[in-house]
């Protein structure tokens, strides 16, 4: 049968049952024609990403032991090195079109996944709160300046919803937010860096040979900043799958040529950037914070100039990073009940509920507690997707309670095993954290499918890892969810 034919398998025909939990328009697989971010846009939006708080904080760590150009040198090979591996994740969304917690029912089992992908979804409704609580100091600073009138609360609550808003129209809307901000985020960035460079220069400092004297090893930056990513390296999916791709490109790099650009580059380069911002800021006024800094030093239109910075980079930053995650996976584990708009509005509570202005006081802490745990998933992920499957994928049965995904009551032992076993070792391994976690998830999985779980739960794509059937944009194809017969169907491309 030629690989462009229609193939149909009904998941409800299959589970044998009148409602399908797995089944919600929002998490059902991208079809090319949707797929409508370019390489630039993919760029802006990876752009506004990296302009974080903790970003600033992570070059004045560096700076306090180190001379700045070492550490903007070691945080970008750093990036580039974590990009790198977020390519190979960001393969699920263009090859096959999924978000991130519906390829978990892969590894996880179709049940299984909501552990991890519930648990990634809290992380970033927790940091929607965070980011959203920064741009209401922002929003408050703005608006006292001008009026008097001083009321973080009520910017919170007004900058939440806008964003809430934003997000739920859907990644078009978050595309268009991100080509706005991120040039705007990238020009006021540069004024800040000039302004702290003079206020270094007055105090007859040379922010280029200035090394503080704490005991700071580059390996340390290293593995610090290689962490700094693992919610994104996992999850990108969330993204890719809306990235435009050449249908019938067999080759991983043609596949995903729009993306190498905003992961290879942008992330790299700006977060080295708003790292340096952070390390002269450090040793131009002895705070990590330049907006604090200069916030001290500024009136007027520098000072409201500042502030947009904070508001812009914040929002960007919440809608890829944390709302669209969030959401996605409240939609996974609420289908087909809650939908995409008001999972997004689920997020916002559920973030702002964490208490995010007590987190912050905490925030490194933080990030080393989720952080070992996120990256065994990545482990778990590459393994399943790249060794064990080689990139093809069962597509319908995703969306079957009873199909091959089923495994075990609808749970894959071992991939919550490994999960579970590579995240304890990582968060027991220090600044290792990261890589004991990665490569402990992908071994430990490895070998329990291999030795255990194959032998009783047989996977189609597995045992058919040369085929043509099992791929997607590899083979030009979309994998079409018709409502109205309640089945997949395995069209062409360039068909509508």
């Amino acid at each position: 049968m030629n690989t462009n034919e229609q193939v149909i398998t009904s998941p409800e025909g299959v589970a044998g049952q009148h409602t399908n939990h797995l089944m919600e328009s929002s998490i059902l697989p991208v079809r090319h024609q949707r797929r409508t971010i370019g390489a630039w846009g993919f760029v802006w939006i990876w752009v506004g990403i990296a302009v974080i708080i903790a970003t600033f904080q992570l070059g004045a760590n560096g700076v306090t032991g180190l001379p700045l150009w070492q550490v903007i040198l070691t945080i970008l090979i750093a990036n580039v090195i974590l990009a790198s591996l977020m390519t190979l994740t960001a393969d699920i969304g263009t090859e096959h079109g999924l978000s991130f917690s519906v390829y978990l029912r892969a590894p996880f089992g179709v049940y299984g996944t909501h552990i991890p992908s519930i648990f990634r979804g809290l992380i970033a409704a927790v940091w929607f709160g965070i980011q959203t609580y920064l741009g209401a100091l922002a929003l408050n600073g703005i608006v006292e300046y001008l009026t008097g009138f001083s009321s973080w609360p009520l910017w919170y609550l007004v900058f939440a919803l806008v964003q809430v808003a934003n997000t739920a129209l859907g990644i078009k809307s978050v595309e268009r937010l991100a080509a706005i901000a991120a040039p705007a985020i990238m020009a006021i960035s540069v004024w800040m860096y000039f302004t702290l460079d003079v206020l270094a220069q007055t105090q007859g400092i040379n922010i280029w040979t200035f090394v503080g004297e704490a005991d700071v090893s580059i390996l340390t930056l290293f593995l610090a900043n290689v962490a700094f990513w693992s919610t994104l390296a996992i999850d990108i999916p969330n993204i890719t799958r809306y990235v435009k791709t050449t249908p019938g490109a067999r080759g991983f790099v043609a596949r995903n040529r729009n993306i190498f650009l905003a992961q290879l580059v942008a992330l790299p380069v700006t977060q080295a950037w708003i790292a340096l911002i952070g390390a002269v800021s450090f040793i131009a006024a002895g705070d990590w914070n330049p907006i604090t800094v200069i916030q001290g030093q500024s009136e007027g239109f520098s000072l409201i100039v500042l502030l947009v910075l904070v508001i812009l980079a914040q929002w960007s930053t919440n809608n890829a990073a944390n709302l669209i995650p969030a959401s996605l996976a409240f939609v996974n584990a609420g289908a087909p009940y809650i939908k995409y708009p008001v999972a997004v509005f689920i997020a916002g509570v559920v973030g702002t509920l964490s208490m995010p202005w007590a987190i912050l006081d905490n925030l490194f802490a933080f990030l080393f507690s989720y952080g070992s745990f996120l990256s065994a998933i990545g482990g778990i992920m590459i393994a399943d997707y790249f060794i064990l499957r080689n990139r093809r994928l069962n597509v319908p049965e995703l969306y079957s309670t009873q199909g091959q995904f089923r495994y075990y009551k609808g749970v894959n032992p071992a991939g919550l095993i490994a999960w579970l076993a590579a995240g304890v070792l990582a968060f027991f391994s220090g600044i290792w954290a990261f890589v004991v976690g990665l490569f402990a998830g992908m071994f430990i999985y490895w070998l329990l499918m291999i030795v255990w779980i194959l032998r009783y739960y047989p996977q189609k794509d597995i045992e058919n890892k040369q085929g043509e059937h099992y791929l997607g944009t590899s083979s030009a194809i979309n994998w079409h969810y018709n409502k109205s017969l309640k089945s997949f169907q395995r069209v062409p491309s360039d068909e509508q």
